[in-house]
């Protein structure tokens, strides 16, 4: 499974959807801080990587993440 296959599998499995480029942090009745936490804890379980708390602060939106893990974790999308 690639990548990118990895990460649309953590956010379709938090927040119960398949309509994810779209959803940004507070803008989704899915994406609360409780949402948020429990993402953070997927994509690091799937990844193997313990994210920053300023890195979970910044991660925003579904581009925002890809943006971090990429540039920050080194993770190829």
């Amino acid at each position: 499974m690639t990548n990118v296959a990895v990460y649309r599998q953590c956010f379709e499995k938090v927040f119960h959807t398949k309509e994810i480029e779209d959803l940004r942090y507070k803008n989704s009745p899915f994406w609360d801080s409780v949402g948020h936490i429990t993402l953070i804890a997927e994509l690091e379980d799937a990844f193997g990587i313990s994210i920053e708390p300023e890195d979970m602060m910044s991660m925003l939106s579904f581009y925002d993440g890809i943006d971090i893990l990429s540039e920050k974790y080194n993770i190829e999308f």
